[in-house]
């Protein structure tokens, strides 16, 4: 019922606020292609250059001088500029993963795409690890939503996060800049560009930046879940006539981090208070106790040809790519400081009290080219046409080992005698080959009136293949669930997907849309050691059906621009990380399978009040209401001892089929993980222009409701609402040469997490209530400045 009063309400805005906008009817019958006029975006978000007031799709563009005066200087950071974008931290990258409109990937296994795909100057990334990474030299990004599988392939069933790097300039230009933050964070940026010759250009940027951890390892007396990381970029782009242009791209990044320790924020069983000493758990926690250190480290490698031939009336473009990227991450489990076993009890089974070793890599390589052809300009009929083929490598080694203590003085060192310890290793090679032919045309049928169609016929297969060895110390017993096991696998599937419209251009300032696109997301694998490799099945794919009403619009004179969307997603056949761990015996497993489906609707507005040229004021709001209906899945560990044996299929409740069988819970109509139903964002800015000095003063207002981050939908694991509120002032020399800005991050101290679980060690259903967390450094108050030259 709320529901459809939220539909009624936008419905009736987005009518209204057309007839208020529309100006000038039939000036969209002119054939002649719409020059982009001083202030208007333009974007590729269709695959060729077009003002974003006349892409017929929801996109936010976010330029580099909003990246810059806001502090955005990761893709991490972007949701604090797009409202339907956000992201839920995991353990590592590998966990780690956006969401659009509420719909992303909640899994980590190295066999399944994401759901929303980063793109770089045209470059898909093959794995969302890869899109977590530092913003240097950018044009801009656009942040697409919704599935857009027509133009963009089968990892972007949730939308598209699409990044522009600045391309090699005309004339000689160079700048940079350098941060510093408290708590020790130091950034550099620069970059150089300019003519070698008439017609060949080079650009050369780079970054550097040293973060300190944010949490206090009291055993090691080390800051940790920090990084270190550095990165160059490279140019080069030659004229070779005056319509056939070749750009050549090498990017090199990488990042050391003591990342992600888990602080606790909960801690109920009072034999781990007495482990961890004096940490007082809770959720302002910015302490752990552990004798190990978490570490992400990573390499990523880019090498790009681009080729645009400007035929007159359409321009054909060719993108070969190589991409390589390399993961080594090792993430203690038991989160204690002990540098052997210990005893911990003796519950029904002996619990692990040392568990150091938990060690995971991710090399993978892959070759792509893309080939497509699309007009120059606007006229009757707009097209794009290509082809597409990607071939990938994914190797994905594994290696755990841990202590059990069976017998002992609580709390204390554990006798040799009593000791078990358990290990397994797995090495599995995922590859991969997909093409496609894609093409999307939008037609003027009569007026102001346009028909959109567009199909993407995709074929697409997998071998999947491996062997898991255990023990892997002489002496060891094997880790459960995970014996030794070996196999090989190969899948394949074809795939229809496309989009249909229609589009109304009231006139150069304001149109109408509603679109239906079919997406997809490709097949999954197994890949991590828990997988069972004799026995493989496919993950089957994703199938989405989206359905978009749209407005955009503005004021002749753009003192007022307004973008507004009415939108709903049905996914089925969704590819879940399932919680298979068994509290009762200690068996710890996640599984990767298809249940289930989910709907993701509402609204979006974004929009621009722009009174004086001296004063504007960006605002935007999104309400994605987004439900998993799903069968089989794990209860919170606290519900599961009460859980009564039912009959049937029952809805919403933790039951058991039979006396001792593992407790089970079938979720209707529940809020999708990781996914707020509500985030409104406001940015008044002012900017003073004189003849000695230009200023400007700015306050970024971010409010998100209350999410819950389990698949389980655990009570325990909500965050409630909370509002961000940053600031920053700076001064400039007339010409812009010299800068800098003062910056207040979280300026109200507004304390927030970004993902909730329960502890690992002794989490059982008789000790369930100890919590861990994650947070962002401007979970927390501070303060920065930035120091920019240019010439």
């Amino acid at each position: 019922m709320a529901s459809q009063k939220f539909t009624q309400i936008s419905s009736a805005s987005v009518v209204a606020l057309a007839a208020m906008l529309i100006a000038t009817p039939g000036q969209a019958q002119d054939q002649a292609a719409p020059e982009a006029a001083p202030g208007d975006i333009v974007v590729t978000a269709q695959k060729r250059a077009e003002r974003l007031q006349d892409v017929p799709l929801a996109v936010t563009a976010v330029g580099s001088d909003t990246l810059e005066s806001r502090q955005i200087n990761d893709t991490n950071s972007l949701v604090q500029a797009v409202p339907s974008l956000s992201f839920q931290q995991g353990a590592n990258p590998t966990n780690t993963s956006f969401r659009i409109r509420g719909i992303g990937t909640a899994l980590f296994g190295q066999g399944v795409e994401p759901s929303v795909s980063v793109v770089v100057d045209g470059v898909v990334a093959v794995r969302s690890a890869q899109g977590f990474s530092e913003l240097a030299d950018v044009e801009r990004v656009e942040v697409l939503r919704g599935p857009q599988g027509t133009l963009f392939g089968k990892n972007a069933s949730a939308g598209v996060i699409s990044v522009t790097t600045a391309r090699p300039s005309r004339e000689f230009e160079g700048k940079g800049d350098f941060t510093i933050a408290e708590h020790n964070e130091y950034r550099a940026r620069g970059t150089v560009s300019g003519p070698i010759s008439d017609t060949l250009r080079a650009r050369v940027s780079g970054f550097y930046s040293d973060v300190q951890g944010i949490t206090r390892n009291i055993t090691t007396n080390k800051w940790v879940n920090g990084s270190k990381s550095w990165g160059v970029r490279g140019k080069l782009e030659w004229d070779a006539t005056e319509s056939l242009t070749f750009l050549l791209a090498g990017e090199y990044r990488k990042t050391d981090a003591d990342c992600c320790a888990s602080t606790l924020i909960q801690i109920r069983n009072p034999v781990l208070q007495s482990l961890v000493g004096p940490i007082s758990a809770s959720r302002e926690n910015r302490q752990i106790a552990d004798d190990a250190d978490t570490y992400a480290n990573s390499k990523a490698q880019t090498y790009s040809l681009q080729a645009d031939w400007d035929l007159g009336s359409a321009t054909v473009t060719s993108i070969s790519a190589f991409q390589k990227y390399e993961l080594d991450v090792n993430q203690p489990i038991d989160r204690i400081p002990a540098t052997s076993p210990i005893f911990l009890g003796t519950p029904a089974f002996a619990p692990y009290t040392f568990w150091n070793q938990n060690h995971g890599q991710v090399d993978l390589k892959a070759w792509s080219q893309e080939l497509r052809i699309g007009n120059n300009g606007t006229s009757d009929l707009n097209y794009v046409v290509g082809a597409f083929y990607m071939h990938s490598y994914i190797l994905r080694p594994f290696d755990r080992r841990r202590a059990r203590c069976t017998a002992g003085v609580v709390g204390q060192p554990c006798a040799n005698a009593n000791i078990v310890w358990q290990s397994s290793a797995s090495r599995i090679r995922l590859v991969q080959d997909s093409i496609a032919a894609f093409g999307q045309a939008d037609y003027r049928i009569v007026g102001g009136l346009r028909a959109i169609g567009g199909i993407r016929v995709q074929y697409e297969k997998g071998t999947n293949s491996g062997t898991r060895i255990a023990p892997i110390v002489a002496g060891d017993a094997i880790f459960p669930a995970n014996p030794p096991v070996s196999g090989s696998f190969s899948a394949h599937d074809m795939a229809v997907t496309g989009k249909a419209g229609l589009q109304y251009e009231f006139s150069r300032n304001a149109q109408l849309y509603a679109s239906y696109t079919r997406g997809y997301k490709g097949l999954g694998y197994e890949m991590e050691i828990s997988g069972d490799l004799a026995n493989q099945k496919a993950i089957q794919p994703e199938h989405v059906n989206a359905y978009e009403i749209g407005f955009k619009g503005s004021t002749i004179d753009r003192t007022f621009s307004i973008s507004a969307a009415l939108f709903q997603a049905d996914y089925s056949n969704l590819q879940v990380q399932t919680n298979r761990s068994d509290p009762a015996t200690g068996v710890v497993q996640f599984v990767t399978t298809n249940a289930g489906s989910s709907r993701s609707r509402g609204f979006e507005i974004e929009a621009t009040l722009r009174p004086s040229d001296s004063f504007s004021v960006n605002a935007a709001v999104t309400y994605a209401q987004s439900r998993i209906n799903i069968d089989g899945l794990n209860c919170p560990i606290q519900l599961q001892a009460a859980a009564p044996v039912l009959t049937g299929t029952p809805i919403n409740i933790c039951y058991r089929t039979a006396a001792g069988a593992a407790p089970l819970q079938n979720l209707r109509n529940r809020a999708l993980q990781a996914s707020p139903d509500w985030r409104v964002g406001v940015t008044p800015r002012y900017d003073y222009e004189g003849d000695s000095f230009n200023a400007f003063a700015q306050i970024s207002a971010n409010f998100t409701s209350a999410q819950n981050f389990t698949a389980e939908l655990d009570p325990l694991t909500v965050q409630p609402a909370y509002t961000l509120v940053d600031a920053t002032v700076g001064i400039t020399t007339a010409d812009k040469r010299y800068g800098v800005s003062l910056f207040v991050k979280n300026l109200f101290d507004e304390y927030y997490l970004t993902n909730i679980g329960h502890n690992s060690i002794m989490s059982t259903t008789a000790n369930p209530l100890d919590l861990v967390a994650n947070y962002n450094k401007d979970s927390s108050r501070y303060f920065g400045a930035i120091f920019s030259a240019r010439f």
